[in-house]
């Protein structure tokens, strides 16, 4: 029988874990990936002694992931996965040699075989096309969701939420409702409480998305205090009640005043949603290119797009640049498509934003 841990390996992991988050300062996230990345190898190697580690080892168990299917998809492994975790385990080999017990016995040079090679890299590394969905495909969506129970209504006010904040789905899982104020239209981040990114505490005020996903969050926070009972402190969108059915079958009766442990089920009602209106899937996270395109269209000078960015949690507007896409495929048809045309004198309005753009350059240098 396959051996399923090794002590000398749990050691010195607890003692990597440590180093990551409290050395490197990584989020939990980032580290949740990184040991992940680091059991396949052990479940590959039969949790071979990580001292014992050869160039063979590296080799093999690329090999191995380049031929493994998703247990999501059914696919092979994308590239990028596959990348992802050969930088992982490159990442904690090199920490190891820096430890006592694992310095002498592991050659350094042996951990480079865990790069790809360029073409696969090159792969990885390659930018696709993102699906995003438009303002009028999230509203079409609301429209059509069912809100006759509470779990409906929850399901509802959890996608008006997240296009009116643009919050990170381990936001949304951990807010409270006394991080709402609908009369000031806002969304404290207070990373005491909210798992935000980098722990950072941050106001968000609703963006300009239409009067109806407001209202639906609002009827739902009215619904939780005035109907339910719910407090201050309780969850802003509580976790399901399961409970046996006549046949011995669980089945949803109610809410639990519990937050979600993770941000799974965001990503079912998401992909429920939008697949019941004939709509490909768009996931949470997506929202946030949705509002940075948004931004682009509403936002008339460097100050409101500077707003706008620190509205989504980015402390410089380049971060919603950088994050979400170089030139967007579609800003791109648009400008290529304008350059094919004969030259014609400058407009008023092309000097307007030609003169913003110098403006925005300007205020970045002052940064």
């Amino acid at each position: 029988m396959m051996k399923k841990s090794n002590a000398n390996n749990a050691r010195i992991l607890y003692e990597y874990n440590k180093y990551l988050v409290d050395a490197k300062r990584q989020d939990q996230s980032t580290v949740d990936g990184a040991m992940k990345s680091i059991d396949r190898f052990e479940e590959y190697t039969g949790y071979l002694d990580f001292n014992k580690f050869r160039a063979k080892h590296a080799i093999g168990f690329k090999k191995d992931l380049l031929a493994q299917k998703s247990t999501v998809t059914g696919e092979v492994l994308s590239k990028a996965t596959v990348l992802t975790a050969t930088r992982h385990l490159k990442m904690f080999f090199h920490f190891l040699v820096t430890q006592k017990g694992y310095r002498a016995k592991i050659n350094y040079s042996d951990i480079e075989y865990f790069n790809l090679s360029e073409k696969d890299t090159r792969i990885a590394n390659t930018k696709r096309k993102r699906n995003v969905a438009k303002i009028e495909q999230v509203i079409q969506t609301l429209e059509a969701m069912p809100s006759s129970t509470e779990i409906e209504m929850r399901e509802r006010a959890l996608i008006a939420f997240i296009i009116l904040t643009g919050a990170r789905d381990s936001a949304v899982a951990s807010a409270k409702i006394k991080h709402i104020d609908i009369e000031e239209q806002s969304f404290y981040q207070d990373a005491r409480d909210v798992n935000t990114k980098y722990s950072k505490t941050f106001t968000t005020y609703f963006f300009p998305v239409g009067e109806l996903p407001t209202k639906i969050l609002t009827d739902w926070i009215g619904y939780l205090i005035n109907e339910l009972g719910y407090k201050q402190n309780d969850p802003l969108f509580p976790k399901t009640k399961l409970a046996h059915n006549k046949n011995q079958q669980f089945e949803a009766v109610g809410l639990l005043k519990e937050h979600w442990s993770n941000a799974t089920p965001i990503r079912k009602v998401f992909k429920q949603a939008f697949e019941a209106v004939g709509l490909p899937y768009f996931n949470p996270h997506s929202f946030r290119n949705t509002l940075v395109r948004l931004g682009e269209n509403l936002c008339l000078t460097p100050e409101e797009f500077k707003a706008w960015s620190q509205n989504l949690g980015h402390e410089s507007v380049l971060t919603s640049f950088y994050s979400y896409g170089n030139v967007p495929d579609y800003k791109q048809a648009e400008l290529l498509r304008k350059l094919a045309k004969p030259a014609e004198s400058i407009s008023p309005d092309m000097e307007e934003q030609f003169n913003q753009f110098q403006a925005f350059q300007r205020m970045m240098a002052q940064q």
